[in-house]
């Protein structure tokens, strides 16, 4: 009985990792955001103010944050979606560093 258990338990765990594999290669779940509205030279300049005003609203440095952000939209034409993080979605943004290595877009 126990090992029927066993063997009832592992097929699900089976199956389970099997549906999140298709699932996965077929781009469903995960985060995929529209080209259009994300992306490489989405936005024109008179749209970053505002869209920076959204990606820093949750920020504690929100001046430093929003003269970042801006300078990094005028010059990508991109912000990322969300307060933090998904700039793989802006390559320009996401690659543009300080002196020193660190990020310069927040």
């Amino acid at each position: 009985m126990a090992k029927l258990v066993a063997a009832f338990f592992l097929a699900l765990i089976a199956i389970s990792m099997l549906q999140t594999m298709v699932m996965a290669s077929h781009g469903h779940g995960g985060h995929h955001y529209d080209q259009k509205h994300y992306g490489p030279g989405s936005l024109k300049s008179y749209q970053c103010p505002s869209q920076c005003t959204r990606r820093c609203s949750k920020t504690q440095y929100h001046k430093p944050c929003m003269f970042f952000c801006q300078k990094c939209c005028k010059k990508c034409l991109c912000v990322p979606p969300g307060y933090y993080g998904n700039k793989a979605v802006c390559p320009c943004y996401n690659n543009w560093k300080t002196k020193e290595g660190g990020p310069k877009c927040p």
